[in-house]
């Protein structure tokens, strides 16, 4: 099981992201737009600068919703392999099945 401060702290990453995402997303365009006169993107990087890091999207890490652990996670299920096995054994998992052949 992963250290329970990590876990609080992809919950704060999630949590950032969720509320200034629009926000970053509006100013990247700004600064990207061939269009917009020098002075305004500036000002879009010095917003963006300005704004806390772990509001970028770069910076989420996926997690398992059982133990937190951060490799071998399967976005679909939001689960690491081996507890996606084990739920997949006991069929807690819809339209899961083991491969045979």
């Amino acid at each position: 099981m992963a250290k329970r401060n990590m876990i609080e702290r992809e919950k704060k990453r999630a949590a950032l992201v969720a509320k200034l995402g629009k926000k970053r997303e509006a100013l990247k365009a700004t600064i990207a737009d061939p269009n917009a006169d020098f002075d305004a993107k500036q000002v879009a990087v010095t917003a963006l600068q300005k704004m806390p890091r772990d509001s970028s999207y770069t910076r989420k890490r996926n997690r398992c919703a059982i133990t937190g652990r951060t490799r071998g996670v399967y976005k679909k299920f939001g689960l690491a392999r081996h507890k996606l096995r084990e739920a997949a054994m006991k069929g807690e998992v819809p339209g899961l099945k083991k491969a045979s052949w």
